[in-house]
């Protein structure tokens, strides 16, 4: 019987540590929810719809993109929520003529970093006047089956020696869109940004670098560069 019951122990301890090691660890840094809004006005109603997301909200804590080049999108609300966020049946209020203004849309909530370490890297808050002429780069990856870690560390690498970039985050998909992580990348200006892609082009194929690792552990990616309406 104590034969019995040492081993029945030692199995349930080899299954608590392998379990333990398997179960993927959210990184502490992406502690708070946030609600990701991908919009395209419809047809001659760009500028309408663009007034519209960057109307003050009773939420200070958000940033609307505005789509400059790549995807099929006209813009980006990125909203914190906190720690947790709650969807009602009732919806959000909204006029008819305010609704005709998309053509479509789609909403992911994802978890990131908390308020102040986001709108320190985006520009926001006391830097908001200063850095109005920032770019962004938004991207959506998806990974390959099985890759889902390799990728994420991929994503979290610090820039290499020659970029330009002023400000990054890294969210992960809790609900929504077909995609698993979004970044968003912030350069000073549209010349950092140029002086950035041509000092980092010479490393594409080096190996161990972000454009290979990207392509050996997702099976879809997008990038937009954007700027910034609000705030």
């Amino acid at each position: 019987m104590k034969s019995a019951c040492t081993l029945l122990l030692t199995l349930l301890l080899f299954l608590s540590v392998s379990a333990a090691q398997n179960a993927p660890a959210a990184p502490a840094s992406r502690t708070d929810v946030y609600h990701v809004h991908f919009a395209k006005a419809a047809l001659g109603k760009a500028a309408e719809e663009g007034d519209f997301l960057k109307t003050p909200s009773p939420n200070p804590h958000r940033l609307v993109l505005r789509h400059q080049d790549g995807e099929d999108w006209d813009y980006v609300a990125i909203e914190h929520l906190g720690t947790k966020a709650i969807v009602d049946a009732a919806g959000t209020p909204i006029t008819a003529a305010m609704r005709d203004l998309s053509a479509w849309h789609t909403d992911t909530f994802v978890n990131g970093p908390a308020w102040p370490e986001f709108a320190r890297a985006m520009g926001l808050g006391d830097q908001a006047a200063k850095t109005a002429g920032s770019v962004y780069v938004v991207t959506v990856v998806r990974p390959a089956p099985g890759h889902r870690d390799q990728l994420e560390k991929a994503l979290s690498q610090p820039p290499g020696a020659g970029d330009t970039v002023a400000g990054l985050v890294l969210m992960q998909h809790l609900e929504g869109g077909p995609w698993q992580f979004l970044t968003v990348t912030r350069y000073n200006s549209w010349q950092d940004f140029a002086t950035g892609e041509k000092n980092t082009v010479p490393d594409t194929l080096k190996a161990g670098g972000g454009w290979l690792a990207l392509r050996e552990h997702s099976t879809y990616h997008n990038d937009t560069l954007t700027d910034r309406i609000a705030p």
